[in-house]
């Protein structure tokens, strides 16, 4: 049996409670799952490809965007019963984000709006739905204007300090600077500061906990490790990809199958994004607070660190190779916890139907789950296999992350008006 955090399971009761009483009631036709047309698919689907085929090189920017679209449509959405009405809020916000902040996908937005709107009864709820919509995004995106999210401002330069024990260095074999310096202060959609949740310290140098978790990642994080399975490895090489990438069909499995109005879907759709958005601005708060170095500085430089027992292996790789910034917490994992936590939420503990997703860096293999916790798991094992991530990184993130998402989830009444 999967035991679900209490503390989500009531915050997620408290937003569908909020929600109108036509949201909740049993699927209708043509707003269903599965049912046709199903506008709430057709506006996710142009999202994912929008943001795939144009979208920015930093994935906070990206997961802004799903934001800023989706939480337009929710709060246009908001007050109204009105299939129509909400189906077309819909069309008018995720349209209107994508030709404002994805302008090469304009045309491609213009073709999906004229055949949704084809289907979509004319008349005044059409009409005031799509203005409300724009109306929504547009207010969004001038609220958002320097919100800190943009590549430049999360790649900020990071002020590297003298190697050091335990202290992150730039790692091989590229020795890249810093990634997402900048992002720590970036402006959360909810979070009252990047801070709020930031986990306790990591394992001191030189700990039982320290040395358990350079062993286990220094044995079967090995690009030649002789105790790695090829099952660990395939684990590890699916997902290695993108949070955005690999938990983009995971959101819309829990989308697809969700009953309900399309103002319920939809804001089982922004309140992901916007708790992912704010999770990430956790994570790099607390990554460059306590600047953790990477097991594979920790374990070449293990004769510096205090420690007489662990052995120095100036010459040993991971299996994949290191992200360019600190170890504490696994953002992976982070993403990983607010994505559960939110869908565990929203979309109850356990998925109606198995579903199936691929993976970006396993060309060709899928994985089917039946819960939006193995995922995760998989996740902090991943890490760990891969070579990149000690274990108590890893489990800080997904604890940061579930931390974020029931914040969001209690606080979605403010973020929705």
């Amino acid at each position: 049996m999967i035991v679900r955090p209490p503390g989500l399971r009531r915050a997620g009761a408290a937003l569908l409670g909020a929600v109108t009483v036509a949201a909740l009631g049993a699927a209708t036709p043509g707003t269903a799952a599965g049912a046709a047309p199903d506008s709430v698919l057709t506006w996710y689907d142009a999202t994912a490809d929008a943001v795939a085929t144009t979208g920015a090189a930093t994935q906070v920017t990206n997961n802004r965007t799903w934001a800023i679209a989706w939480l337009g449509a929710a709060r246009a959405q908001a007050g109204s019963p009105s299939p129509v009405y909400q189906r077309a809020a819909l069309a008018g916000a995720v349209h209107r984000a994508i030709v404002t902040l994805l302008p090469a996908r304009a045309a491609a937005a213009d073709d999906v709006l004229a055949a949704d709107l084809a289907t979509i009864p004319a008349g005044r709820s059409r009409t005031s739905g799509l203005d409300a919509g724009r109306a929504a995004v547009d207010r969004l995106i001038a609220a958002r204007t320097g919100d800190g999210l943009d590549p430049a401002s999360v790649n900020a330069v990071y002020p590297q300090p003298a190697a050091a024990p335990g202290v992150w260095q730039p790692t091989p074999p590229a020795y890249s600077p810093a990634a997402q310096y900048g992002n720590r202060t970036a402006r959360p959609f909810l979070l009252r500061n990047a801070a709020q949740f930031r986990p306790g310290p990591p394992p001191a140098l030189g700990s039982a906990r320290y040395r358990a978790d350079l062993a286990e990642v220094r044995a079967y994080g090995a690009a030649d490790s002789t105790v790695r399975t090829p099952a660990q490895t395939d684990t590890a090489t699916f997902w290695l990809g993108s949070s955005l990438t690999l938990y983009t069909p995971i959101l819309r499995a829990a989308v697809e199958q969700l009953p309900g109005s399309p103002a319920r879907r939809t804001r089982l759709i922004a309140l992901f994004h916007v708790a992912v958005v704010d999770t990430q601005i956790a994570t790099s708060d607390a990554k460059y607070a306590y600047q953790r170095w990477r097991p594979v500085t920790a374990i070449r430089n293990a004769d510096v660190d205090g420690d007489p027992v662990t052995e120095a292996d100036p010459q040993w790789l991971p299996l994949h190779v290191t992200p360019a910034h600190p170890d504490y917490p696994s953002g992976h994992n982070t993403y990983a916890g607010a994505a559960e936590g939110i869908l565990t939420a929203l979309a109850g503990p356990v998925a109606r139907a198995p579903y199936t997703i691929g993976s970006p860096s396993a060309p060709g293999v899928t994985r089917t789950y039946t819960d939006w916790h193995q995922p995760g798991r998989e996740n902090v094992d991943a890490r760990v296999w891969s070579g990149i991530h000690t274990r108590s990184a890893d489990e800080a993130g997904i604890r940061l992350g579930r931390d974020v998402a029931a914040y969001a989830l209690a606080h979605a009444g403010d973020l929705l008006r």
